[in-house]
């Protein structure tokens, strides 16, 4: 192994402790969501806000500035300072964990910047990282502000697009520290360019769902019907699609919104199948890409195990982050499978 080669791999490594991390950012903010805690921290404060309430007295003082919001005086009147403590803490965690990452990434970049470890090329990228990272910092305060006017809930399209440059960040730090285990070969096999277009549009499908899943969230539509296979008395509920105009329900009427989403599952579920079945036929593909299709069909089973069962038990949080989390090992295992298809 030569030295670059080793630093490659070092590289990698960092960036997917650091993809590691957003993905915990990431379950971390639909837990924080499921149990009403995202407008408990009513400041953007990057610099100050990095230390939570230390003595009764700041606690109290955090406490008043969030009783002058709709959210206490609409949903949490007669709140309690121990229950404030407790939705402030999920909140908390979550911008801390926002500020760990900034550290946990422009630290070691500096390092391997300094001692000439990133090879020609590369230096680009991480720097669209960092300010990738920075603009959804911006963009989940953005979010936030939403939520702290008359109607206390945030937007459920700056939630959608909160969760989608999320995911859009941790794919494409898991991509080039991909590109960095396995270099490029120039002898792609037989039958690969015509899989790998499959697993680019597979790969755009999954993120669609999670986008779907982001709107499940931002307006509760996961409560609507819990039931299953059907949506109370049938397939196709109705007053699906009653707005005007129509499309608007896709985005903001809970049946529609609840109704997309199986829609989605539904077509995942046949699309991955085809997909596997067209490219494990193939007998010269590599066997990290024919190992990466079967981790695929195993992600869609669990994936849709977690996901009926969150909706049958009304939503449980533990379940349902699960959910959230296999959504994001899904897309990252076919995203894999891409990469070993076509580089």
């Amino acid at each position: 192994m030569d030295l670059q080669t080793r630093y490659d791999r070092q590289l990698a490594s960092w960036l997917i402790v650091c993809a590691a991390v957003i993905l915990s950012m990431i379950l971390l903010g639909g837990v924080t969501r499921l149990t009403g805690s995202g407008l408990s921290i009513v400041e953007w404060a990057p610099i100050s806000g990095v230390l939570p309430p230390l003595n009764e007295q700041q606690w109290q003082q955090t406490f008043d500035k969030y009783k002058q919001f709709p959210e206490y005086q609409k949903v949490n009147s007669g709140m309690s300072l121990p229950e404030f403590k407790r939705i402030f803490l999920y909140e908390y965690a979550h911008r801390l964990l926002g500020r760990l990452i900034g550290v946990l990434f422009l630290v070691p970049f500096l390092f391997f910047y300094f001692s000439h470890r990133i090879k020609p090329g590369l230096t680009p990228k991480l720097m669209i990282m960092f300010v990738l990272g920075g603009l959804q910092g911006l963009l989940g305060w953005y979010m936030v502000k939403s939520g702290l006017v008359d109607n206390p809930s945030v937007s459920q399209y700056r939630l959608t697009a909160h969760l989608g440059t999320a995911v859009i960040i941790y794919g494409y730090i898991i991509w080039v520290a991909f590109s960095l285990l396995y270099p490029p070969e120039s002898d792609l096999q037989q039958g690969q360019p015509t899989c790998r277009r499959f697993a680019v549009a597979l790969s755009g499908l999954v993120f669609l769902m999670i986008l779907s899943g982001g709107f499940v969230a931002g307006t509760d539509a996961g409560y609507a019907y819990p039931t299953f296979p059907l949506m109370g008395d049938s397939f196709i509920p109705p007053g699906i699609y009653d707005t005007e105009p129509f499309w608007l329900a896709a985005f903001e009427d809970i049946t529609t919104i609840q109704f997309n989403h199986r829609i989605f599952a539904y077509l995942l579920i046949v699309v991955i199948l085809s997909f596997a079945i067209s490219t494990l036929k193939y007998g010269n593909i590599r066997p990290e890409a024919r190992a990466g299709v079967k981790l695929v069909l195993i992600m869609l089973a669990v994936q849709v195990t977690l996901g009926i069962s969150t909706l049958l038990l009304h939503m449980p949080v533990p379940l349902a982050a699960a959910h959230q989390g296999g959504a994001i090992l899904l897309f990252t295992s076919v995203l894999f499978v891409c990469h070993r298809l076509g580089n």
